[in-house]
């Protein structure tokens, strides 16, 4: 697995989510989604 860094626009949108989860659009949940999935751990075979 490499060592992937959050980005800091992605970072900004994850903390207003958590301080007010109705506060972000849905294209902010996508790209949240997106970057959590592109970090996970490799399946093993």
């Amino acid at each position: 697995m490499r060592n992937e860094k959050t980005s800091k626009t992605i970072g900004s949108i994850a903390s207003k989510a958590l301080k007010n989860p109705k506060s972000i659009s849905q294209k902010d949940v996508r790209r949240l989604a997106g970057s959590v999935l592109t970090q996970r751990p490799d399946k093993k075979k």
